[in-house]
């Protein structure tokens, strides 16, 4: 499908929904269970809230129409708060894919955690490009007890099916989960 043509159905689908009253709402689709576990250096991780860039903590989902051009709709919504949603999805694959006490902020358990996960999202994008990119830095900071304080960027980018909600809502999935793998692997060693 042309850019053009992708750009007309986008108008005619947002069109049909402002007609229809209530704005939609869409989930990230759980996704599967990792295919092998990663042994980390940490029994327990706390998980800071997600900082995510203005453009995606909004409810309305972002999509990009032309390199650097961002549309939204009020008809095209998220499930659940951004910032929230996506620091539960990354505790969730983090847990699966370590097997560790992993929580989000605030600590649950009573005893501390052995090391506490800061990510900070640059650009968290449906791309006109067919690509949905995650980009940012995180941060690991071990208890006094436990390890060396480290720092990564991060750089991913998970093919969509289409520009329909629902597709970039499963790419979002993918790329939350891969980088839950980028961060058992290479940040919590």
């Amino acid at each position: 499908m042309t850019p053009f043509a992708r750009l007309l159905s986008l108008l005619l689908l947002t069109g049909l929904a402002a007609c229809g009253g209530e704005p939609l709402r869409f989930a990230v689709p759980d996704t599967a269970p990792p295919e092998q576990r990663v042994s980390i250096g940490y029994s327990s991780v706390e998980l800071r809230e997600v900082s995510l860039p203005t453009y995606a903590a909004g409810e309305e989902i972002a999509l990009e129409q032309a390199p650097g051009v961002l549309s939204t709709s009020a008809d095209r919504l998220w499930a659940d708060d951004p910032a929230r949603a996506v620091t539960l999805e990354l505790s969730r694959s983090l847990l699966r894919i370590t097997g560790a006490q992993i929580a989000p902020e605030p600590w649950p358990f009573e005893e501390f955690a052995d090391a506490r996960v800061e990510v900070r999202v640059e650009h968290m994008l449906a791309g006109a490009d067919g690509q949905f990119r995650i980009s940012g830095q995180y941060f690991v900071s071990p208890s006094e007890r436990t390890g060396r304080a480290r720092t990564r960027l991060f750089s991913l980018s998970v093919p969509m099916t289409g520009t329909a909600p629902a597709a970039i809502a499963a790419a979002r999935g993918q790329a939350v989960s891969q980088l839950a793998g980028l961060i058992a692997r290479d940040g919590l060693r």
